[in-house]
């Protein structure tokens, strides 16, 4: 199974993980801008909420750029933006607490690569999720493959009542609301 390099991916993407296939992360895709590949959504006070992680355009050529070779732009202070919005949209779930450690220093770090981040982002979300983290980088394109329909499972959302439920967010809130019981939750039907 190949998928696309994602900035903390929404839980489908865990969910097609988790399958037990060999994953390759495509690394020689060209960048596809608005997307999961620098982009999460997470449900905030004032509903749904997009992280977009700003990226360094000077590289692009043609406006084309590989996914292995897109940099982060410095020009923002970006990370300390987006830590503060996952601070204050889940500072109230169950395991906020106990997970902003494993998170934070990730925030706290230079990064160049856009897909260095990811992964690393990604590689500790298994960590939590117990997964094996069992996937490596394409050698050569090879192209996204579809993934089992993802059906979601509802699970407890700190703005639940104020927004209803809302489906396939980024694999955070589902940690930051339900902490090792996320793992249940990400079941798909074929």
């Amino acid at each position: 199974m190949v998928l696309p390099s994602a900035y903390l991916p929404p839980i489908s993407w865990f969910a097609a993980l988790q399958q037990g296939e060999p994953v390759l992360i495509e690394q020689y895709e060209n960048y596809h801008k608005q997307t999961i590949r620098n982009r999460c959504t997470i449900d905030s006070p004032n509903g749904l909420l997009s992280l977009s992680i700003p990226v360094d355009r000077s590289t692009f050529v043609g406006g084309k750029c590989q996914m292995k070779d897109v940099r982060i732009s410095t020009h923002s202070d970006w990370q300390h933006q987006h830590w503060y919005a996952l601070e204050t949209s889940y500072f109230n779930s169950p395991f906020f607490e106990y997970l902003q450690d494993d998170f934070r220093p990730l925030y706290e770090r230079h990064w160049t690569f856009l897909m260095d981040f990811n992964e690393a982002l990604i590689i500790r979300c298994c960590e939590l999720l117990d997964f094996q983290s069992d996937f490596r980088r394409t050698e050569q394109y090879t192209g996204i493959a579809p993934t089992a329909d993802f059906v979601p499972q509802p699970y407890y959302q700190v703005f639940q009542q104020k927004h209803g439920f809302l489906p396939d967010l980024s694999i955070i809130d589902l940690l930051f609301n339900m902490g090792k019981e996320a793992v249940l939750f990400l079941k798909t039907k074929v």
